[in-house]
């Protein structure tokens, strides 16, 4: 259900708009409501507790030359005074006053809209769901007398957002909900092992943490006899998960639009041009999927889009918020997001993936004389300017003439230039999987949720 509290702000969301529509030619309000709540049992306690939530404003204007923000708890009280104070405090640098910006780009076309995406959430009690979490713990320390602890999690994230301009009233509400089982093994040596789960429902993630628990337990079996992979350059399989890993390091950040405003993404010089196998297609877009990054308009009123950044191995498109597009003078492809309100809006990926191709898994292995399939993002590195990327699988498993092995070897590092990665593409699974993985910080700051995915892909690549 949409926020109670922000449904009765509307009208002053409005208000304020034409006081501040006095002094600005664009002028928007967002008002966030966010909840969180975590729940989790390891072998000693449990806890329910509150998650990364939110609830504010932020109004975001434009004087035909500059854009200004400025973020506030409540909107509520005497709106004149309110919109008084926004224009004194807010101030541009003089050095940016010579940038020109489109117009075009700012467009309040009249719609009025509410979009909402059902959710289960209020089918389960806090204490029914910390009792699951207690009983999946309790199955992952039965899994395997060397498991010395199992932790589990379920995490409801309920979003509701207001956004008001002159001509523009939009809402939406939608949920989602996460599942992580990690296991803590001890056979020589300590090692931890985990499952993830992201799904628009917490029915659908207590399914999966279900089926989870005996691969995360074997799965800890294997790291524990894992051995560390000998450096060399390999044929690869990844798992969508990996695949995910270098859609969203290697045209990633790499194509986020304010970076290019900033001349700090090489992508900025190659738009018409190949920079990957003929083979591959990549999206972003919160409508190109439905993931945890799956929302009906950004943070600046965009509706969602679904942006297609590669087309047969041609770089065809970039990602960008309000700013960013007026500058560069392209439209908004729906981008625009928000640490918090109480954050600037960036240029951001949402559901970043490769498309799926035509290829059997089983084919794609059987082609492999020596090499590895790459399983579990880990974490990931990308130099935009200079087009460097390195990938941190968690796992991957030794393929020999053709057939997986028994060979774990743990962690590894993938690494190299984004061009020859992707043109080193040779086959695309027909598999495909999306997965809400978690948080994406632009930089060292700037957490926003993200998915990413893909199918299977074979890559020649440097592993160490």
């Amino acid at each position: 259900m949409f926020s109670k509290y922000l449904d009765a702000k509307r009208e002053d969301c409005r208000k304020l708009v034409a006081e501040l529509k006095k002094t600005f030619s664009y002028v928007s309000v967002l008002g966030t409501d966010v909840r969180s709540t975590v729940y989790r049992a390891d072998k000693r306690v449990s806890s329910v507790r509150d998650g990364s939530g939110e609830c504010g404003f932020v109004v975001k204007m434009n004087d035909g030359n500059s854009f200004y923000e400025y973020s506030f708890d409540d909107v509520s009280g005497d709106v004149k005074k309110l919109a008084a104070h926004i224009i004194k405090s807010v101030k541009v640098t003089p050095s940016l006053c010579s940038r020109s910006i489109s117009a075009a780009a700012i467009s309040d076309e009249p719609l009025k809209k509410d979009f909402s995406r059902n959710t289960d959430f209020d089918k389960y009690s806090d204490g029914q769901l910390l009792e699951k979490c207690k009983e999946f713990s309790g199955l992952l320390l039965k899994g395997d007398e060397k498991v010395v602890n199992g932790i589990a999690m379920i995490n409801a994230l309920s979003v509701s957002k207001l956004f008001v301009t002159e001509n523009r009233e939009l809402s939406q509400h939608y949920g989602w909900a996460y599942g992580y089982l990690i296991v803590v093994y001890v056979d020589g040596k300590p090692v931890q092992a985990r499952e993830f789960s992201g799904e628009p429902t917490i029915s659908e993630v207590l399914v999966d943490m279900e089926a989870g628990v005996k691969k995360a337990v074997d799965l800890a079996r294997h790291l524990a006899k894992a051995k560390p992979i000998v450096p060399g350059v390999y044929d690869v399989i990844t798992d969508p998960s990996i695949s995910g890993l270098i859609a969203h390091e290697a045209f990633g950040h790499g194509v986020e639009m304010d970076q290019f405003v900033k001349d700090r993404a090489m992508a900025k010089n190659f738009m018409g041009e190949y920079v990957a196998s003929p083979i591959v297609d990549m999206h972003d877009g919160a409508a190109a999927t439905q993931s945890v990054a799956s929302y009906f308009f950004d943070d600046d009123g965009v509706l969602a889009h679904d942006t297609q950044i590669i087309d047969k191995g041609v770089l065809v498109a970039g990602l960008s918020d309000l700013a960013s597009a007026t500058q560069l003078s392209t439209m908004p492809t729906g981008n625009g997001r928000r640490e918090s309100f109480k954050r600037k809006a960036y240029s951001r990926m949402t559901n970043t993936f490769f498309s799926a191709g035509k290829d059997k898994l089983e084919d794609m292995i059987a082609s492999v004389k020596h090499g590895y399939m790459l399983f579990q993002t880990n974490n990931g590195m990308e130099d935009p300017k200079n087009w460097q990327i390195q990938c941190t699988a968690e796992y991957g498993i030794e393929i020999i003439d053709g057939k997986l092995t028994d060979n774990y070897v743990s962690p590894v590092v993938m690494s190299g230039s984004v061009p020859e990665l992707l043109k080193s593409i040779s086959m695309v699974g027909d598999n495909f999987k999306v997965i809400g993985a978690g948080m994406c910080g632009k930089g060292y700051k700037e957490w926003v949720r993200v998915s990413d995915g893909g199918p299977s892909l074979k890559v020649r690549v440097k592993l160490g």
